[in-house]
Parts: C-alpha cells; structure tokens; sequence
C-alpha cells in the first residue's frame, strides 16, 4: 500500500473518530516547496462536511494522523492545508522492495476479469496513412498498452474501410488513367499508388463539373450528372451485385493498400491481434433492427425506414434503415459491436478511438446498444480526440494535400539527425549506429509531443521544436536515459544488496515521485489517457536531473551512499524505459 492509501484511510478514520462523520474522499496534492512536508492533505473540501475553521480542522487531523500512524513524524498547517513530514525509513523500505521488481508499477490480469477490446487506426483502403492516423493510431496502441499495464486483458483490433464509392473512385481513375502500373513497377508504396488515383479521380472529376457548368448546368447538377461521379457509382453497384471484374480490381488494388500500411504500421511501432474489414461487416446489424422492433426499441415511419427516437433521452431521432432496406453506417456498427462481442465472449468493454467530429454518432450508438439490452454497452467508451493542425492549414485527402505518415516519419529522422550533428555528440558511433539512433529520436520526438497532450485537445504539431533537447520532449527524457546508462556502466563495483541510509532531501523528492508510478498508470487507464503517463515521466527525470546536478553518485565518498545513488539512478531509468514502453518509444542506451 502506498503512502496515499495509508493516509486516505486514517484520515477518514480520524474525522469519524473526531466529528462523528464520514467523509467520501481525501484530497492529495504535493507539498509546496516553501514549507516543510512531503504530502498535503487538503481540508477545504472536507467543510462541506463539518462546518468551522480550516486551520483548526487541519491541527485536529494532525495530531491524531501523528499518534496514529507510524510513518509521519510531523505536520504543519498552513491556512487549509494540512502539510505532513514522512519518516525516511518509509521511503527506504519502499525502494528496498521494489528496487529488484522488473515489472514495478505494472498488474497481471486476474483469470476472472473481462478484457477490454480497443479499436484504433481503422483506416479507408483509398489513400495512405496520414497526420490524423498517425495521432489516432498513437493514442489507441498506447491506451491498449497502458489498460494492459493496469492489470486487463487487451484486444488491439481495427475495422478497415475496404469498400463504398471513395474505393470506387480509385478504382475507376486506375483503370482510366493507370496503364496498368503497379506498385513493382513504379517502386511506389502500394497505398501511396492508389492514394495518387484517389486524387487523379478528384481532378479530373473538377474538370468534368467546370465543363458542364459552362455547357449551362448548375454547379449542383454538374457534380450529379458528371460522367466520372455516374460511373464510379455503377462501379459501386457492380461490387456490390459481386461483378466478377469489379471484385477482382478491387482485390487488387487493396493487396496492394494493405502491404503498404504493414510497412507503416511496422515503422510506427504499431500491432493489431485481430481485424475487421467493412466489406464483411457491412451487411450486419440489419437482422438486429428486426428483433429491435419487436421490442419496441425501433419503430418503423409510413415510408418503410426504420428509426430509434432518442428525444428522451435529450438526443434526436436517428435513422437506422432507409426506405429501401438498405443500411445506413449506424446499422453496421450496431452489428459489429454485437458481433465483436460473439467474436471474444472474454471482452467486456470496448474503446473506440476516433475522432470528436464523430461524438455524437457514438453517443448514439452507445445509447441504441444499451436500449437493445446488452450488459456490455454500460463499458463501451469513446476516445475521442482533437484534429492534428500543422503551421501550414488544413489537410484535404483528395486534393493530395495531406502530410503522408512514411514522410512524416523521414522528416523526423531528418530533423533529428540535423539537431544532433549540430550538438555534436555522436563521436565513436559507425554509420549505422547514428542512424539507429535518429530514427529513435525522431519518432521518439513525434510520439511523445502527440501522445504528452491531452487526447482531447487539438494540437499544432511542429517537428522541429518537438526534437529539443531540453524541456518537456522524448529527446530530453531519452538523454536522461542515457545519462543514467552511461552512470551504470562505470559504476565498476557491487551495487546489488540494499543498503540503509540517512536520506538527502534530493532523493527523497526523487523517491516520493518514483512511488506514484504505479497509481499514474492506474489513473492513465481509467482516463484512457497517456498524457497522464507522459507527463509524470517528465516530471521523475526532472526530479533526476535536479538530484544528479546536487548530490555526488560515482564520486560519493560514502560507499552505502554511493551504491544506493546507484540503484535509485538505475531504478529511474528502468521506470523510464517501462513509461517510454506504454507510449510506445524506445530509449537509446548511448546519446
């Protein structure tokens, strides 16, 4: 049990003892520097409560926290905040037990608890990866890593969109405008030859409208009547009646799409156990809309189209059938929701990692899927989060205006390679050696200055400052990293047996922040955010950076003194690398 969780607990035994009344929650925060203490408790909240005087509630606690537990051996109050002193020996026992853990803050899953199935990366089989999947792709491997960290079992899937009219388009202009090239023959990725299709189809669709507004059509009836737009809409009809031609284009040209994003998601450092492909899945969820208007869950307008009116529930009505039978995209999520869950009888709650433009079409779904009456629906979450915006505007797919992930990742590489020539810190490195090391910097450098900012907000994202070496960056924490490496490689002497010493200030704020690791991996899943990770990341190696610039570690005199900085150095940088491994980066043993 941490410190936190021993207070909480006597803290709420001491308010019950003092003013006969239970308090729910006990709120923490970090002693501020001026004042003696290692943890505040705060006492505002507590008023709510039990009226009277913060100070003297605070004064109150104290004493009885002091008599009642071991480990605090002081206190102050400073106007409602109540500022306790925590023996060193807590600290010390606290790092001797965890000093030879290698999985130090992280749980095993309990054969009895669900799994957590979490959806990311989904992307259209019409164009390559870009920015925008690169955050969403990020975000949704992390949060799977971080929940399994948590203690859960993990599904990481995607449901990839391989069929509608966007395919079509890059089908039809390929066959009009390709002379039969191939990734082989043009030594372009397959997905970034048909990316360049999907673009070729919007141009020359452009020059059709601007022909038929000129011949007297309205703009609206132009991009209607366009002979491009009518064909590809048969192509669509074809797939769908199972045209033998069209369906083997189609095969094609997604092999192609899909070898391609295999090479990304591999420099990405991203993995999936299972996909779904919308070609398979489109069709689903039809049958459900039958049972659900036996029960009432949907009722059916006078022109044959199925709704679910949600108005009580402060939603609108949505449709979920057209006219024509056909369904619409709800219908299919409604049906491969369900049938994920037939899939893995194991999973009892899914994320969906997708944009906030689409917020409310998951809090539609949410709300139809637990009105269906499925238990697992109360534990389905979307992670929702902000647009990718770069110094340049916005990125449009089919104007070819997008930043490609493959370039996005070179540039990196690029950028970092030119930042540390200039440092000049690479001396006794081989060719190979330095390039190994700029690529881990520069996505290192992409993936935290994503993944540091909270899912929810949108981000200007800026490769160059994203590669400093100092400050919040995955440069600065991977140096600190190693830093310690270089410190534990001429640490040429027996540093394996615990040791008891009287602890300097410097590593004892370094030992109070080491024992958060496991509750922020705790509060990262529950959040589905590994923001939260980043964060406190940065926040031990500063804590590191200030302990190694005020105390001696290899030139400490003292031999338990210099044997115990070597074991919390080496314990920070294996709780570094363990942080760095929930977001998906790895660190460098030399910098």
């Amino acid at each position: 049990m941490n410190i936190q969780n021993i207070i909480e607990t006597k803290v709420k035994e001491g308010f019950l003892a003092l003013y006969n009344t239970e308090i729910p929650t006990v709120e923490f925060q970090a002693t501020r520097k001026e004042f003696e203490g290692d943890i505040t408790v705060v006492v505002f909240p507590m008023l709510r409560y039990k009226k009277g005087n913060p100070v003297a509630i605070g004064e109150d606690l104290g004493k009885y926290l002091v008599e009642n537990v071991t480990e605090i051996t002081n206190y102050n109050v400073v106007k409602g905040f109540l500022n306790l002193v925590i023996e060193d020996a807590f600290y010390t026992n606290f790092f001797n037990g965890i000093y030879a853990d290698t999985i130090f803050g992280l749980k095993a899953p309990k054969e009895e608890d669900k799994a957590v199935l979490v959806e990311y990366s989904s992307p259209n089989t019409n164009k390559p990866l870009h920015l925008g999947h690169v955050r969403n792709n990020l975000l949704g491997y992390s949060v799977a890593e971080i929940i399994k960290a948590s203690g859960k079992k993990v599904y990481k899937t995607q449901i990839i969109n391989d069929r509608g009219i966007h395919i079509c388009k890059s089908m039809l202009a390929w066959e009009k405008f390709g002379n039969g090239e191939t990734p082989e023959s043009t030594g372009l990725k397959g997905d970034k030859l048909v990316g360049n299709y999907y673009v070729k189809f919007d141009q020359e669709y452009k020059k059709e409208i601007a022909q038929l507004i000129s011949e007297g059509k309205t703009e609206d009836e132009a991009k209607k009547e366009a002979p491009l737009l009518v064909e590809a809409q048969q192509m669509l009809l074809k797939w769908e009646a199972g045209d033998e031609q069209v369906v083997s284009l189609w095969k094609e040209m997604n092999a192609w799409v899909y070898a391609g994003f295999d090479v990304t998601y591999k420099n990405l450092g991203v993995d999936f156990d299972n996909l779904y492909y919308e070609s398979n899945t489109y069709l689903l969820g039809k049958d459900i809309i039958d049972e659900g208007l036996k029960t009432g869950v949907f009722y059916k307008k006078e022109d044959g189209s199925v709704w679910c009116d949600l108005t009580a529930d402060g939603l609108d009505e949505k449709l979920v059938l057209r006219s024509n039978g056909t369904a619409v995209y709800m219908t299919q999520d409604i049906g491969t929701a369900i049938q994920r869950a037939k899939d893995l009888p194991d999973v009892g709650g899914m994320v969906y990692t997708v944009g906030n433009e689409q917020d409310y079409h998951f809090k539609v779904l949410f709300l139809i899927l637990k009105k269906l009456g499925y238990s697992w629906a109360e534990s389905l979450f979307h992670l929702s989060y902000g647009m990718v915006d770069l110094p340049s505007g916005k990125m449009k797919s089919r104007e070819g205006t997008v930043v490609d992930a493959d370039d996005l990742m070179v540039e990196m590489t690029t950028t970092a390679k030119e930042i540390s020539e200039e440092l000049g810190k690479l001396d006794g490195y081989s060719d190979k050696e330095k390039n190994e090391l700029y690529k881990t910097i520069g996505l290192g450098a992409l993936k935290y200055f994503i993944l540091k900012v909270d899912p929810k907000k949108r981000i200007l994202f800026d490769p160059k400052s994203s590669v400093d070496f100092q400050g919040n960056t995955g440069p600065f924490i991977q140096y600190t990293y190693a830093r310690i490496q270089s410190i534990i490689r001429k640490a040429e002497f027996d540093y394996s047996q615990p040791v008891t010493i009287e602890l300097h200030e410097k590593e004892k704020e370094l030992l109070k922040q080491l024992e958060l690791y496991p509750e922020t991996i705790q509060q990262a899943a529950a959040n589905y955010s590994p923001a939260i990770v980043a964060n406190y990341t940065y926040d031990l190696v500063k804590e590191f950076n200030s302990f190694y610039q005020n105390v001696h570690i290899l030139g400490e005199e003292n031999q338990d003194k210099k044997v115990f900085r070597v074991q919390l150095a080496k314990k920070v940088a294996d709780t570094i690398k363990s942080a760095f491994s929930l977001l998906g980066i790895e660190v460098p043993e030399r910098m």
